[in-house]
C-alpha cells in the first residue's frame, strides 16, 4: 500500500520558497522581458533600473531561502529524496550565481544608460541579459519541479 508522507516544515518551506522563486523568474521571463521589448529604450532603461532596485532584496532573499530550505530538506531526508533535494539546492545556487555574475553586472550598465545613453552594442548586451535570465529561470523551475516530484510521489510503505 502506498501513502503520502506527512508534510514537514522542511518540505513545505522548500515547496513555498522554490515555487515563489520559479514563479517570480517565470513571470519576468514571460511578461517583463517581452514588455521591455515593446517600449522605447529610455522607458525600458528607467523601468529596468527601478525594477531591479526593488527586486534586488526580494529575489536575493527568495534565492537564499530556496537554497537553505532545499539543503535542510536534503539533510532531513534519505536516499532518492536527499538526491532530489540536493540537486534542487544546486540548481537554486546556479540561479543565484547566474544572477550575481551574469545579470547584476549588466543591470549596473543599464542603470548608467538610463541617465546617459547606451553603447553601440547595447542590443547584444540586452540579449545577453535575457539569456542569463532565461537560464536562471530554467534552473529555478527545474529545482521546483524536482521538489514537486518528490513531494507528490507516494512513499512506499512496508505492509503492516
Amino acid at each position: 500500500m502506498t501513502t503520502f508522507e506527512k508534510p514537514t516544515l522542511a518540505r513545505a518551506s522548500t515547496l513555498c520558497f522554490g515555487g515563489l522563486l520559479a514563479g517570480a523568474f517565470g513571470y519576468g521571463a514571460i511578461n517583463v522581458v517581452y514588455a521591455f521589448r515593446k517600449v522605447p529604450l529610455d522607458v525600458r532603461f528607467t523601468f529596468h533600473t527601478a525594477l531591479m532596485s526593488v527586486n534586488g532584496l526580494v529575489m536575493q532573499s527568495l534565492m537564499g531561502l530556496t537554497i537553505l530550505s532545499c539543503l535542510v530538506l536534503a539533510f532531513r531526508t534519505t536516499a532518492r529524496d536527499r538526491w532530489f533535494a540536493a540537486t534542487a539546492a544546486a540548481l537554486a545556487i546556479a540561479s543565484f550565481l547566474i544572477t550575481r555574475f551574469g545579470n547584476v553586472p549588466i543591470n549596473q550598465h543599464i542603470k548608467v544608460w538610463s541617465i546617459t545613453s547606451p553603447p553601440p552594442d547595447y542590443a547584444e548586451i540586452l540579449s545577453r541579459w535575457e539569456a542569463f535570465h532565461f537560464a536562471r529561470t530554467a534552473c529555478a523551475l527545474l529545482a521546483f519541479l524536482l521538489i514537486i516530484t518528490r513531494t507528490l510521489t507516494p512513499a512506499k510503505r512496508a505492509a503492516p
